[in-house]
């Protein structure tokens, strides 16, 4: 029986990770998230870990403890568990998600549906985000179950369902922790390993998706007297509510410390507006975008004051600056006077922003093994957001 301090004399067996990759990635095809185009299958990218810790997980006395929990038929997330029964504390490995984004094989080079290897590169839709690291810890577990070290700590992995794309809820890990199957995982470091980089990710940032309806009134562009132009409206208002986010939340103290990439931003990405002529006004307008805030700012209080600043300028829609010959209210010749209207609103999903602790033992543990490994060791921050890994921070 191996002994805890014998862990660092461990390597990957290449082999039989590239063979567990190999099946993983066979069934990319399935597991892509683009709803309603795709909808992912992850129980089939699973039952490939869970055939190879088989052995070790079943009969009399297994070592394992592996656990498939479906919440919507075919989309599993699976619990893999070593020295169960300790209680004395407990390391966890989550994030590992087991969808992976659409890959259209008419833009790449190879096959993204097939794994295939050139030297030491690897190359296929979900090598790096995320199946290699699904494969990478059920080869850490398998070890684990082949020379059992005696630990004084639980070794959990929990691989997820709906990573990538989130408009179906309560399927991947947003459910498992209203479920309480990860209240277990508190006494000690969590790793959310879903990152393609080799340095430690150390925070991320809120996002907060937004849409902003402008509604105006169509008429001949000849006549513009006649016509409230919507894309006009919601261009004004936007650019307002930009001007409004960034005198509320400037660059923050700590973003050096974290390295954050880069400030808070929010920005819009989107425009549709109603189909018609070139020569018309439009009557409506959406633009769509996000918030992308550093975690040291708190983005529920965030997000109210965007809306109450929209709610504002849709009762003073005079406020807003218009064009030299248009107007966002109008008096019609009858007499009667038409307004335009503003509405915003925000994607009910949360995905808060995390600082992780710089004084935790985990950190330090991830930071010294990087900094043995690779010879130094560089924490940054990202703009991008993980799906509830905040939340889980604040409730312990």
């Amino acid at each position: 029986m191996a002994t805890a301090q014998s862990l660092e004399s461990w390597e990957l067996d290449e082999g039989r990770f590239i063979q567990l990759l190999t099946a993983l990635i066979g069934e990319v095809e399935f597991l892509q998230n683009n709803p309603p185009t795709y909808v992912p299958k992850e129980s089939r990218a699973a039952r490939h870990a869970m055939e190879v810790l088989k052995e070790y997980s079943t009969g009399d006395n297994p070592v394992l403890k592996v656990k498939l929990v479906e919440y919507k038929e075919n989309r599993g997330n699976l619990i893999i568990e070593y020295n169960s029964e300790c209680t004395q504390g407990v390391v966890s490995f989550v994030g590992s998600h087991l969808d992976v984004v659409p890959a259209n094989p008419d833009t790449w080079d190879r096959n993204p549906f097939k794994l295939s290897q050139e030297g030491d590169k690897l190359y296929a839709r979900g090598t790096t985000d995320c199946l290699g690291h699904v494969a990478l810890i059920t080869e850490l577990f398998r070890q684990l179950a082949e020379k059992k070290p005696v630990l004084s700590v639980r070794v959990v992995a929990v691989f997820i369902a709906s990573e990538e794309n989130s408009s179906i809820p309560c399927v991947g890990i947003d459910q498992l922790v209203k479920e309480g199957l990860l209240e277990n995982l508190k006494s000690g470091p969590v790793f959310w390993v879903d990152s393609s980089d080799s340095h430690p990710c150390i925070g991320c940032c809120s996002a907060l998706m937004w849409k902003l309806r402008a509604e105006g009134r169509l008429s001949h562009s000849g006549l513009p007297w006649n016509g409230i132009n919507a894309l006009e409206l919601a261009t004004a208002a936007c650019k307002d509510l930009i001007k409004h986010f960034y005198n509320k939340y400037p660059k923050h103290e700590l973003e050096e410390k974290y390295r954050f990439l880069g400030p808070s931003t929010m920005k819009e990405t989107q425009v549709k507006c109603m189909e018609g002529s070139v020569n018309q006004i439009p009557a409506s307008c959406e633009l769509a975008g996000d918030i992308r805030l550093v975690p040291f700012y708190d983005h529920h209080k965030c997000k109210q004051e965007i809306l109450d600043r929209a709610q504002y300028l849709n009762e003073h829609i005079e406020e807003l600056q218009s064009h030299e010959q248009s107007k966002f209210i109008i008096t019609l010749g009858s007499g009667e006077v038409v307004r335009g209207k503003l509405k915003l609103e925000f994607d009910t999903a949360d995905l808060g922003g995390i600082a992780c602790k710089l004084d935790s033992p985990g950190y330090k543990a991830l930071y010294d093994a990087t900094k043995k490994v690779l010879g130094s060791a560089e924490p940054y921050s990202v703009g991008g957001s993980l799906p509830l890994v905040g939340t889980m921070q604040a409730e312990g």
